[in-house]
């Protein structure tokens, strides 16, 4: 199967979480997660908590500058105190454009912070580019047709749409979207976090095929973001190269 590590990684990943975990369910862009934790880690080592309490108000300045309210923003989510909590939550009902994303990340921080302060247990805070749907991850996959130049027929269309629908039905998941196009289908799912997503998906190809074998075994599945047209058929053209190479 395509990609098979990627789901020994994410069961890797998963493995450990505790029953007390929260999913961020925005979708927000995987470069602005890392650059916002990376920025928060290195913002901690500076201490000096009064300063952005005091300095607050900052944030509902039309003057201030975007990278002073980044600053100021981050340091309230680092704190566990309800009246940073407060500012953050109030900010985020009309953030600066520029800080919409970084300032849904720093209300998830300082919501853990203050929830670990107020119950004495640690939080554990899943984030995923794609996001998720109370305590289920959302997934991007991409299912590619054995006959790589057409769409699937509208009976093919609705087979695999009713043994995706019902596998994870079974699984306490549901489809969100799904697209037919030329050479592959496109399908939004959510599914709960330990969800054994390499077996089920394995299961709506072998379900969809037994009427016509009309799905390639392998499948492109991500959380990290939507793919773009053109990185989908990047994917089938480096596919195709592998596959001439394996005929020499």
């Amino acid at each position: 199967m395509e990609d098979e590590f990627l789901f020994d990684k994410i069961g890797q990943a998963l493995g450990n979480i505790p029953e007390n975990f929260n999913i961020l369910e925005e979708q927000i862009d995987i470069d602005v997660q890392f650059d916002y934790f990376k920025y928060s880690k290195e913002l901690k080592h500076r201490g000096d908590d009064e300063y952005y309490l005091a300095r607050k108000d900052v944030l509902f300045d039309g003057e201030a500058g975007i990278e002073e309210k980044r600053e100021i923003l981050t340091g309230l989510a680092s704190l566990s105190e309800v009246a940073s909590f407060r500012t953050i939550e109030k900010y985020n009902t009309s953030p600066d454009k520029e800080l919409k994303q970084w300032a849904i990340l720093a209300l998830q921080e300082s919501r853990m912070l203050l929830k670990s302060s107020l119950l004495d247990e640690q939080q554990v805070f899943i984030s995923t580019g794609l996001g998720g749907k109370g305590q289920k991850l959302r997934y991007f996959a991409v299912f590619f047709n054995t006959l790589k130049e057409q769409k699937l027929s509208k009976l093919q269309q609705k087979v695999l749409l009713n043994e995706l629908s019902c596998l994870l039905d079974k699984n306490d998941g549901e489809v969100e979207e799904i697209s037919f196009l030329a050479g592959y289908t496109i399908a939004m799912v959510v599914l709960p976090l330990m969800a054994p997503l390499k077996d089920i998906f394995e299961d709506v190809i072998a379900e969809s095929n037994q009427y016509g074998n009309f799905l390639s075994e392998d499948i492109l599945i991500t959380n990290v973001k939507r793919l773009s047209k053109e990185e989908i058929i990047k994917v089938i053209d480096e596919k195709k190269n592998l596959g001439a190479g394996d005929d020499e």
